[in-house]
């Protein structure tokens, strides 16, 4: 099937939702239900734009909220608003700077009461250790039992409050690119929340390693996951020792991370950059080790991040064609300088970028173009993002690049509540849970797929019309809580709004602009424009 003819298709069925309805919104939901599990495949067909090369578009001829949909999360009134007031290239480089980003109070109160605000991560980890080790010693194993669950239960509570944070930020911040790129390096340097006491850091995972940098060095970024305690436990390099080395780490820093699978590099750069790992590490007690006199001085723990120099391999090392002298730790910053200023991991970065944020299958045109900015930035995301929107392949793809199932969530929800600020995050996170894409939840080092063959089945489809049916109805649940607090009724956001009728009915397509027309009251309307083919592009 072409492209237009799976266009239509999906569009000319759309409405006969609508029409097909009896009196009441459940005939409407079934047969919604129904055309968006047999049209997902025309949902992925239509998503793909043809030759963007051949369209040397113009950035500033898009309408706004076409370019909102790909640089932030998802338009709403309050940013339209705000770029129809500064202009759209100041916005952008507001984007690109972010400054001092105030989130709303209700928002920034919910985040604040987090244990993983108000606790450091080392006396925190620490803690819990503790807690682990005093349960394991318990004789009774009933009360082992109950005191191992607690245990479980509380890692399970504090990655709930990371995965929270995450989302209020995503759906609120000022800042939404830099909450984009934030997401995407998570992704990138995925770590599987499950592994270990893993849960337990992964806010600060977020917070320290990856957000700081998110549009700053790619040098300074790669450094901070190196040395961040969540990472090397992930990936096992703490038992990585002299004389028995793990090379985990080392692959995936390299396949993963930085070159690239097709990066150039030799199982013997895997076994030498393992070398240079050696004794990097974890130490989750409050003990120093005890170090040979001659090595003292090279001993380094900073938090929860350990080099213990007894545990390092310093003979010489051969690693991508050159020597590498054996001396400790700064073989590490070695390391890192000669993989983040690569011509493979500029080229591997770029067409990662490119994938985000252009096209499932990104133009070789703008990714040499990206790879030449980043190895003349020394890898400064801001100037390859301003390079990448500035593209003239960038323009054409807007609006045809699929959602993945957080791009839905966080889009379908600014769009719906703008900044009225939701009080319960528990319904994101199930729906996330639902589709396959929860926060921190990808158990292997790849990360999530950023391509539309990932999340366009008919299953997924279907469970996006379930999403769209509770946000359109009020029924979610987002300002539920528990507790004495105070708590707003629930009540279905009005779309049918300012925002709707001055911009966004502008990028419908005349098949979805009848199916709202023919809705039978203002919930039906909200839930076919969510999910309308419109709602599943960005």
């Amino acid at each position: 099937m072409g492209i237009l003819d799976a266009d239509f298709r999906l569009r000319r069925l759309l409405p006969m939702a609508a029409v097909a309805r009896a009196s009441s919104m459940l005939a409407a939901s079934a047969l919604l239900l129904g055309l968006m599990a047999g049209c997902a495949t025309a949902v992925k067909e239509a998503a793909v734009p043809v030759a963007l090369q051949d369209k040397p578009t113009s950035l500033r001829s898009i309408d706004v909220v076409t370019r909102l949909n790909r640089i932030t999360w998802g338009v709403n009134d309050s940013t339209v608003r705000q770029v129809e007031k500064s202009g759209f290239d100041r916005y952008l480089e507001q984007q690109l700077h972010p400054g001092v980003g105030l989130l709303p109070a209700p928002v920034q109160a919910q985040i604040d009461r987090m244990t993983i605000v108000q606790r450091p991560l080392e006396s925190l980890i620490r803690e819990l250790e503790q807690r682990r080790k005093d349960a394991d010693a318990i004789a009774n194993d009933d009360e082992k039992k109950a005191a191992q669950q607690a245990y479980q239960q509380e890692l399970n509570r504090l990655a709930r409050e990371a995965a929270t944070r995450s989302l209020l930020r995503d759906v609120y911040s000022p800042h939404q690119l830099q909450e984009q790129m934030t997401w995407f390096w998570m992704n990138h340097f995925n770590v599987h929340q499950g592994k270990h006491n893993a849960r337990a850091m992964m806010g600060d995972y977020e917070e320290r390693a990856i957000r700081p940098h998110a549009l700053g060095k790619f040098r300074d970024l790669l450094s901070a996951t190196v040395h961040h305690p969540a990472m090397l436990r992930y990936l096992d390099n703490e038992q990585n020792a002299v004389h028995h080395v793990n090379e985990n780490y080392a692959r995936e820093l390299m396949e993963l991370h930085t070159l690239g699978v097709n990066g150039g590099y030799s199982q013997r750069d895997v076994q030498e950059l393992a070398r240079m790992l050696t004794g990097v590490g974890v130490s989750l007690g409050g003990a120093t080790p005890s170090v040979r006199r001659e090595l003292q001085a090279q001993y380094v723990r900073t938090g929860l991040f350990e080099f213990n120099p007894n545990r390092h391999d310093y003979g010489d090392k051969q690693f991508l064609g050159r020597t590498v002298r054996g001396r400790g730790l700064a073989e590490v910053d070695d390391a890192i300088d000669t993989l983040s200023r690569h011509p493979a991991t500029a080229r591997y970065i770029s067409r990662k970028l490119a994938t985000y944020f252009v096209s499932d299958e990104p133009p070789a045109s703008l990714v040499e173009r990206l790879s030449k900015t980043f190895l003349r930035t020394d890898g400064d995301m801001a100037a390859m993002l301003r390079e990448l929107f500035n593209a003239p392949e960038f323009a054409p793809s807007l609006g045809h690049k699929f959602k993945d199932p957080v791009h839905y969530v966080v889009a379908a929800v600014r769009l719906a509540y703008d900044d009225h600020v939701i009080l319960n995050s528990g319904p994101m996170l199930q729906w996330l849970n639902r589709m396959g894409e929860p926060l921190y939840g990808h158990p292997t080092p790849d990360g999530y797929p950023l391509v539309a063959d990932a999340w366009d089945s008919s299953g997924q489809m279907s469970t996006r019309f379930e999403i769209a049916k509770a946000i359109g109805s009020g029924s979610a649940g987002l300002f539920k809580t528990d507790g004495p607090q105070p708590q707003e009724k629930a009540a279905f956001p009005q779309l049918a709004n300012p925002l709707f009728y001055r911009s966004l009915q502008k990028s419908l397509s005349p098949g979805t602009l009848q199916a709202l027309e023919q809705a039978a009251s203002p919930q039906e309307w909200n839930v076919l424009l969510l999910s309308s083919p419109e709602m599943m592009q960005r």
